[in-house]
């Protein structure tokens, strides 16, 4: 049973965790893409700003990365942008692992406390009083039945909260890709603002 708390604990932490970090107005903030046209177009877009910019949001940092080789041209700005869209989409992917696992490993748990629970109630079927007390053979049962039900409560929301949030990431890196594209288009004159 303690590896099963254990485990229930880390995946509440990361599912806490993960709902606080994956906010979509935090991770893709509105008009964003406005905001850079309008600090390009009056020409306000130094080293400060883009640091700012990097550190506001994790769209923010993929747009930053993209603006400091604006000057290098379409392709070369288009490359800088996808791979700092490699590396938060990487980001945000963070302890998503740690919670497949812990949906993948708690029916086991669940299950090995069952197989030491049988263990017990036929080590009690060995003795003469084992045979006689039913208190005995109750308990080893109900040691059974605990551990294979708190295995699968584990298991199942952490593996509802896994497959949501492997959804949420991708649906996040689709929008910042959109709204990377778009920041291209528009910097470079093939889209209006």
């Amino acid at each position: 049973m303690w590896p099963l708390i254990g485990c229930s604990v880390v995946a509440l932490a990361i599912i806490a965790e993960r709902f606080w970090t994956l906010r979509t107005r935090k991770i893709i903030p509105k008009e964003l893409v406005v905001d850079v046209w309008n600090l390009h177009t009056k020409d306000l877009l130094d080293r400060n700003q883009l640091r700012q910019l990097r550190l506001g949001s994790p769209l923010g940092a993929v747009f930053a990365a993209g603006l400091l080789n604006y000057h290098h041209g379409r392709e070369i700005m288009k490359d800088s942008l996808e791979q700092a869209g490699r590396q938060v989409v990487h980001d945000l992917g963070r302890y998503l692992n740690t919670l497949g696992t812990i949906a993948a490993i708690s029916p086991y748990l669940g299950l090995l406390g069952s197989v030491l629970g049988m263990i017990k109630v036929f080590a009690n079927f060995s003795t003469a009083e084992g045979l006689t007390n039913p208190a005995h053979l109750a308990g080893g049962i109900s040691e059974i039945l605990i551990t294979t039900a708190s295995g699968l409560v584990v298991a199942i929301p952490s593996l509802m909260f896994h497959r949501h949030f492997v959804a949420k990431v991708d649906d996040l890196s689709i929008r910042m890709e959109e709204e990377a594209l778009r920041l291209i288009e528009i910097l470079h004159g093939e889209r209006e603002a």
